[in-house]
């Protein structure tokens, strides 16, 4: 599929890769994920506001709710709750990447980290690279796809979170 809008989500987000899954995610299971794969999505557009109510609800640190203390701090502003950034990624992700129909849990992710802030008005863009791709040992109506996950904005192309994703999905029924 090429980037249109025929491939967009509810919010708006859309693919932004030249390709995508052969199948969409309503129709999508285990033997879609194909190593080395690499998909795009986007575009997120967080605002101050929204960086202000996540950090006040969730993680009320004064570099993400207090202005003055955030403009004489490392970052010289408000900056969004790296949890609040990893709920953009799982946005993108759950919209796009994850199978509808065949997605069964997530034993976890490993190697979070956000290594440059998310600040007010920036968009972000999920790059998704399915670096393994196994059936399961134990259950064979299942498989094991690790993806690597990359947040980037789309202005300066700063990488804003990484990670590793494990996702249980189902295998396509006989």
């Amino acid at each position: 599929m090429t980037n249109s809008t025929a491939n967009s989500a509810p919010n708006g987000t859309r693919t932004l890769s030249d390709t995508d899954f052969p199948t969409p995610a309503g129709e999508r299971y285990f033997e879609d994920y194909q190593a080395g794969a690499v998909y795009e999505y986007g575009h997120l557009t967080v605002t101050e506001a929204e960086i202000l109510d996540f950090a006040e609800r969730f993680d009320p640190q004064p570099i993400h709710i207090d202005r003055a203390y955030a403009a004489s701090g490392p970052f010289g502003g408000i900056i969004a709750s790296g949890w609040h950034t990893s709920s953009l990624c799982m946005r993108l992700f759950a919209d796009h990447y994850l199978s509808r129909i065949a997605s069964l849990a997530s034993p976890g992710i490993d190697e979070l980290r956000w290594p440059s802030p998310l600040r007010p008005g920036d968009a972000v863009r999920l790059r998704a690279t399915i670096v393994e791709a196994r059936p399961s040992r134990s259950k064979p109506d299942r498989g094991l796809i690790v993806t690597g996950g990359e947040l980037i904005t789309r202005d300066d192309d700063r990488t804003v979170l990484t990670l590793r994703a494990m996702n249980l999905i189902g295998r396509r029924p006989a």
